[in-house]
């Protein structure tokens, strides 16, 4: 087992990182400070590890949250199921909530850890690659708004995150993949010797090598976790995590919430924040095709959906929360492993992006 710490003073907690540590009793036990524990878990994973889970708590005041599975669920309305459970069994300041699933599980439960009674503990067991690199850690919680993802919500440590890679191999490959995207975000952002690995390693981290996703894992996780301690709220640096969110969420949104998984949406942006990049000259050809051909590999998308508009990008993008003054801001590159945070760019050139992504004769998408 590994353990990287997210090293926020008095707030500091561990990420446990390994295989079938999901078993191991004192693991959560010594972060479980009252005696109600209630797990929230969604319809596919509750018949997985939700029977695990509660054999590693010793309370027999437990009660479950089973929540229905999909993006298009994480809202203010399914939200309330949480707070009814929580209501109905008199449920105090000593409380703890754990999350057990994937972002949408970890970002709803984190979110109403920090409402309840103005704030319980709160545990994240993340079960799919994407929620194990990224959305578990870090604080960031919340809801989606038809208008805009995860623009309701709020910034909430938890006690600890217990990463079991084990139960990456239930994962179907489209959401192997959509964890990958992460991934090789954290390549892009700062850690061009990791982007360099994860091309020689890609196969192995699609075949679910345990050794190269655990490595993987430990990587992203310790690169967060940097970031994370430096800006924990996000006012300045932490929004360099957001690389290929600005145009990802657009997709989402446009869509609809669980058409596109957020992996997948995330890949594509990241592949048109690097076009964007080489039409700046920031980065040349020879890079962005680098950066095309490992989202290729990934079995991710690097084309838009041809349904959406320019001007339906534009909109959604001006939702974003990293804009300021009404300018787009968006997560560049001026080299991989070197990520900047600009609205320095020409408008025409930025329509120009969006309008290759989702034309038909751009560069072809491998979802086609």
């Amino acid at each position: 087992m590994k353990t990287v710490t997210v090293d926020l003073g008095d707030r500091s907690y561990p990420i446990y990182i390994g295989r079938n540590i999901l078993s191991q009793q004192n693991l959560i036990s010594q972060h479980i400070h009252g005696k109600q524990i209630v797990i929230v878990t969604n319809e596919t994973v509750a018949p997985l590890y939700l029977a695990k889970t509660k054999a590693m708590l010793n309370t027999g005041d437990l009660h479950t949250v089973i929540l229905p599975d999909g993006e298009e669920f994480k809202n203010l309305t399914i939200l309330n199921q949480i707070f009814d459970t929580l209501l109905e069994n008199n449920c105090d300041r000593q409380s703890t909530l754990i999350a057990l699933g994937g972002g949408v599980i970890g970002d709803m439960t984190g979110f109403a850890a920090a409402c309840y009674q103005r704030g319980v503990n709160f545990i994240q067991i993340p079960t799919t690659l994407l929620a194990q690199v990224d959305s578990s850690v870090g604080g960031k919680t919340g809801v989606n708004h038809a208008l805009g993802k995860n623009m309701i919500g709020a910034f909430y440590q938890p006690q600890c995150v217990i990463a079991d890679t084990n139960t990456l191999n239930t994962l179907e490959d489209k959401e192997l993949s959509a964890g990958i995207a992460e991934i090789i975000k954290y390549g892009l952002l700062g850690n061009e010797k990791f982007f360099h690995w994860l091309e020689q390693n890609m196969s192995q981290l699609l075949a679910r090598d345990p050794d190269c996703l655990a490595y993987a894992i430990e990587r992203s996780c310790m690169d967060k976790a940097e970031i994370v301690k430096k800006d924990e709220k996000e006012g300045g640096i932490r929004a360099l995590l957001n690389l290929g969110h600005t145009f990802g969420h657009a997709i989402e949104a446009a869509m609809g919430y669980g058409q596109w998984l957020h992996g997948e949406a995330v890949a594509t942006g990241m592949v048109m924040a690097a076009s964007l990049s080489e039409k700046l000259h920031w980065i040349n050809a020879e890079k962005y095709q680098k950066i095309e051909k490992l989202i290729k590999q990934a079995k991710l998308p690097i084309h838009a959906p041809d349904t959406m508009t320019t001007q339906q990008f534009i909109e959604l993008m001006q939702r974003d929360k990293k804009n300021q003054g009404g300018n787009i801001r968006l997560v560049l590159l001026k080299d991989i492993g070197n990520a900047v945070i600009s609205d320095d760019y020409e408008a025409t050139l930025l329509l120009e992006t969006i309008e290759q992504a989702i034309s038909h004769n751009a560069r072809k998408s491998s979802k086609e």
